[in-house]
């Protein structure tokens, strides 16, 4: 038998993780994104909830896939009035750490105005996605009281300016 030369106990690189694509989500992927959304959340949106956002017109939904086409996360983002919404994000669990959330948001993001404010809430429990959140330029602007169905408030935070979005600087608590 021929001898290869190399040492057998030798540890080998991972291999890389098949790449990343951004694609629009599909009526069709709802079943993937309620097995996410469920394993994602203590409270998660119903399909009727994801019909709802993705039918209109002025929201962006885009879906993470690897490999092919399959659909390890998504995001949301609907436009109310002057104002964008990032309504829901999740990654997969066993995807996460790993960059997905960040190409999302991103992806999200180039199809927004450049100028154009952005809000979201999130728990303040909730830091490494509330750091996450920073590194797009995301500040804190106040809480809402008991949002979440535990009670729990609920941080929110603007990308760009909220008074483009008509939010008078008086409602405006930042930290």
């Amino acid at each position: 038998m021929h001898n290869s030369g190399l040492n057998e106990t030798v540890e080998r690189p991972a291999p890389d993780p098949p790449a990343l694509g951004l694609r629009q989500l599909t009526y069709a992927d709802l079943p993937v994104v309620i097995s996410i959304e469920r394993r994602s959340f203590t409270t998660p949106w119903s399909p009727g909830m994801f019909v709802l956002e993705m039918s209109k017109s002025s929201t962006i939904s885009l879906a993470a896939v690897q490999g092919d086409d399959r659909l390890i996360a998504y995001a949301v983002f609907s436009r109310y009035d002057a104002a964008w919404h990032m309504m829901n994000v999740a990654v997969a669990p066993e995807h996460r750490r790993r960059g997905v959330a960040s190409a999302l948001i991103n992806g999200a993001l180039e199809r927004i105005e450049p100028d154009a404010p952005v809000t979201l809430e999130v728990r303040p429990s909730n830091k490494s996605a509330i750091s996450l959140y920073g590194t797009f330029g995301f500040r804190s602007f106040g809480y809402r009281k008991g949002y979440y169905a535990n009670g729990e408030d609920a941080m929110i935070m603007w990308r760009g300016d909220p008074a483009l979005a008509g939010v008078p600087a008086e409602s405006l608590s930042g930290n």
